[in-house]
């Protein structure tokens, strides 16, 4: 599988709320990191392991969002063992009721057919408008 192949089917996963077969994918040392600013993570430090992504990321959205936020991922760039993606975030904040309708780029590293980083940048301002963060 190619790693542009393997980064589509990780959105798969998420989009269909697959989060079990998408921790399958990541390497157990996987780095993950939000952009700087981020009201998940200001200090843009990385996260370590599929179980710290999941408790400090993947279940705040679940319970700060309505069930609509969305990663739309729409060009996947190849450069070997690194993939870029370029998509948007939609969703609706529960706490505020606003909409984000952010344009987000993911970087991810591939090694020996697994996840092994994600850096994401993202208009911050936007997300810290939108969850009520400033």
């Amino acid at each position: 599988m190619s790693n542009v192949q393997l980064v589509r089917d990780a959105y798969d996963c998420f989009g269909r709320g697959d989060i079990p077969a998408l921790l399958g994918m990541m390497d157990p040392n996987m780095e993950w990191s939000e952009a700087e600013g981020n009201p998940y993570q200001p200090s843009g430090k990385a996260w370590k392991g599929p179980d710290a992504i999941v408790q400090n990321l993947f279940v705040k959205i679940g319970a700060d969002f309505d069930g609509t936020f969305v990663v739309h991922p729409k060009e996947f760039h190849d450069a070997g063992d690194t993939v870029v993606v370029e998509g948007r975030y939609t969703g609706t904040f529960k706490a505020t009721g606003k909409s984000l309708d952010a344009q987000v780029c993911h970087v991810f590293k591939v090694r020996d057919g697994k996840l092994t980083s994600f850096q994401q940048f993202v208009d911050t301002a936007q997300m810290q408008d939108v969850m009520g963060a400033r």
